[in-house]
């Protein structure tokens, strides 16, 4: 695992930024297609923001995969990730050859089949990902299953999870945060060519000590980023703060 300690949280995210668009340019020219996944939340907005500053990637060869979404929210509710995507992504790449989002609002069984038929077909070149305050990847909380094959999974949310959301200030209050996602599994995000981290934050401090210092553990679940062979970490001043050396 490769980790870059910034000073700042955007300019984490400038760097973060342009790594994943090099990673994406290098697929398509060597195979004429990327594929690829992002995450959202807070965390990302700084890395999302320079991907879509960075010039000379064509859209139009590259498809998008999510990693979760929450069970019984609708698209119009400020904390959907299918709204962050579209918002933040989507509505300004006309030229996106396809984006593939999670819908939880109907069957979620069958949307988990459908999406998992979909990634099965698409070996993913760069995954951008994040790290939750109990360490979580995507919204595989603490014991996350780190055994499964399916590519997308329900799970439930556990408190801390569920405290994170409140927290970023997406939902008025706990009652209003589901209890439950559809969520990308812990194998088939490793399944990804290369991992594109982005953690910022002083509230992340814990888990970064615990996932990238300590040993490899679903207490702990992004700590199985410690076995990926491309994977990029990318911290600020704060959310490195607990390090050893730092």
């Amino acid at each position: 695992m490769k980790t870059d300690i910034s000073s700042t949280q955007a300019e984490l995210g400038q760097k973060a930024g342009k790594s994943g668009a090099e990673l994406i340019r290098k697929a398509i020219e060597m195979q004429g297609f990327a594929n690829v996944i992002l995450a959202t939340g807070t965390s990302q907005f700084e890395t999302l923001k320079q991907l879509l500053a960075e010039e000379e990637i064509d859209w139009s060869k590259v498809r998008v995969f999510h990693l979760d979404e929450y069970i019984g929210l609708p698209i119009t509710h400020p904390a959907s990730f299918r709204k962050y995507l579209l918002e933040r992504v989507f509505n300004h790449l006309p030229d996106l050859k396809a984006y593939h989002l999670i819908d939880g609002e109907e069957d979620p069984a069958a949307e988990c089949d459908r999406l998992a038929d979909l990634i099965r077909q698409l070996p993913i070149d760069v995954a951008f990902v994040g790290i939750g305050e109990n360490g979580h990847l995507a919204f595989n909380d603490p014991p996350a299953d780190f055994e499964t094959e399916q590519p997308y999974l329900v799970v439930n949310l556990d408190l801390d999870c569920r405290k994170q959301q409140l927290g970023e200030g997406w939902f008025p209050n706990l009652d209003a945060v589901p209890r439950q996602a559809i969520s990308m599994s812990i194998q088939q995000i490793l399944k990804s060519k290369s991992i594109i981290c982005s953690v910022p934050d002083a509230r992340k401090a814990q888990a970064v000590k615990d996932c990238i210092e300590g040993s490899v553990s679903n207490l702990h679940p992004a700590s199985i980023l410690q076995r990926h062979p491309k994977c990029e970490m990318y911290l600020d001043a704060a959310s490195s703060s607990l390090l050893s050396g730092h």
